[in-house]
This record gives C-alpha cells, structure tokens and sequence, in this order.
C-alpha cells in the first residue's frame, strides 16, 4: 500500500501524511448529534458512598456532570485538531447499577454546524468518569473506567450512525 493511500484514508492529514485540520468551510450546516456512554466500576462500598450522598467530596454525580458538560465545551482545547463548535446542547444522565457497582454516564451533545459533535459526546463521558474517579480515590484506588465509545451520530453529509 503506498503511503498515499495509507493517509487518504484518515482526514486528518494530507496525502504526504502531514496533520492538518480538515477544512470544513464548503461543507453544509446543518443538525448535528452524537451520543457516547462509558461506565466506572468500583467497589460496592464507593457507590454506597454515592449513592448516600456521603462522599467527602461532596455531590459526586452532580459535580461529575458539570465537568461532563464543561469537557465538552473545552474539547477544542483537548484535542489538537478538533473545530470549536458552537454546542447548542449538552444532556448528561447517570445510571447506577447496584449489581456491578457500576455507573453508567452517557451525554448528547448538539449543534448547529459543518462538522460532528462525536468528540464533544466521548469528551464529556470521559470528563465525567474522571471526575467520579478523582472524587473517590481516597475511598477506592482501584475503581476501573470502561467501555468509552460512540452510541450514535446524526447530521452531516453521512446521516445517521448507530453503534451495533
């Protein structure tokens, strides 16, 4: 395979494999929407301490969602050669789940715009996970972020993807 081919295939860099950001002024605007989700296991005691509210740090998830939505919003700043967008929405909802103690977090990000919000979406679960995990160390050291990864992404010139 020649290394033409080899970096076509990625958007971010050009056919002699230099990064570049992608050049999206001819491209539409139009209703864009991504959905990601990821899930932080920890020891039944820790999500007893959320759950209760009694953390030492305080409201976990409530704190946790706004770093999930202020990741997204700062993603540009995270990711080298992702666009600002101007994000209309950012949704984030937690699901504790007692069996595994486990929660899930998944975010919707919108926009308005030329180009996809699918980092924005993976940025703010990340975001969030992080932060439960920061809150909780002292409790927990061992507490594992799994499964980060794109549910869904709508708008643009490809439409609609779902996730199998």
């Amino acid at each position: 395979m020649s290394a033409e081919t080899t970096f076509t295939q990625f958007t971010h860099f050009d056919a002699a494999g230099q990064a570049h950001m992608v050049d999206v002024g001819d491209k539409a605007e139009t209703q864009r929407r991504a959905i990601a989700a990821g899930r932080i296991v920890m020891a039944p005691a820790t999500l007893a301490l959320i759950q209760s509210g009694s953390a030492k740090k305080g409201d976990v998830l409530g704190i946790a969602r706004i770093a999930a939505i202020q990741g997204a919003k700062r993603t540009a700043d995270l990711i080298p050669l992702c666009h600002p967008i101007a994000l209309t929405r950012v949704a984030v909802e937690f699901t504790l789940d007692p069996d595994a103690h486990a929660i899930d977090c998944q975010a919707t990000t919108q926009c308005t715009g030329r180009t996809g919000v699918e980092m924005e979406a993976l940025t703010a679960v990340s975001a969030a996970l992080l932060t439960i995990y920061d809150m909780c160390k002292a409790a927990d050291r061992g507490m594992r972020i799994e499964n980060i990864r794109l549910l869904e992404k709508a708008g643009g010139k490809s439409g609609l993807w779902q996730a199998d």
